[in-house]
């Protein structure tokens, strides 16, 4: 891992419901620059884009537009029931958003004063990212928790918070491959003073 006194990047991931994006926020609130992936996506899917025309076209535009538009909703249900859709979608979106995030730490790369940048990146070690980063960091939390957290935020089943987290890689894993671990089980006092911690090592 590199160490430039100009600009640290930091990879943020853990797995649904761990409370990365609160985490997120708290960076951002310390200062930091926080560049969302799930953001650089929705744009990507806007109507017009590129991505949108090869997503209509490879799920068929009567199942998945909704006025015009992509339905996230519709899109997930149906991914996250088949490896296979997943693994297409996937291969359309994102070497886009790799495209666009990694644009964006060039560009604060160059700058001359120090920054602290945070890719918010729920695939991280997927999809490699984590190569182009200063620090790795892993939001974890109770498997109890991330389900509870996930259904109430993201409106979904129970059912459908757990196929979501079998699809990605297990938070084990992730743990073992991060730098700096936040533990998300306790107090929002308590994640807050572990962001603060993590923040004055970087």
């Amino acid at each position: 891992m590199s160490r430039s006194n100009k600009c640290v990047v930091v990879g943020l991931t853990g797995s649904l419901g761990s409370g990365k994006s609160t985490v997120a926020k708290m960076f951002a609130g310390l200062g930091a620059k926080v560049i969302d992936a799930d953001a650089i996506a929705r744009r990507l899917l806007r109507p017009g884009t590129v991505c949108f025309r090869r997503t209509a076209k490879a799920f068929g535009n009567k199942d998945i537009l909704t006025a015009g538009k992509i339905d996230r909703k519709k899109v997930a249900d149906e991914v996250f029931r088949d490896p296979k859709q997943l693994r297409k979608l996937e291969a359309i979106i994102h070497p886009e958003v790799r495209k666009a995030l990694l644009a964006k730490v060039k560009q604060y790369r160059k700058r001359k004063q120090r920054t602290v940048v945070v890719l918010d990146v729920p695939l991280l070690f997927e999809t490699k990212l984590d190569r182009e980063v200063d620090w790795t960091v892993v939001v974890k939390a109770s498997r109890a928790n991330r389900i509870a957290r996930a259904t109430k935020l993201m409106n979904i089943t129970k059912a459908e918070a757990k196929r979501r987290i079998k699809a990605q890689m297990s938070l084990r894993q992730k743990i073992r491959l991060a730098d700096l671990i936040i533990d998300n089980d306790g107090t929002f006092k308590q994640i807050k003073l572990k962001v603060k911690q993590v923040w004055e090592k970087l």
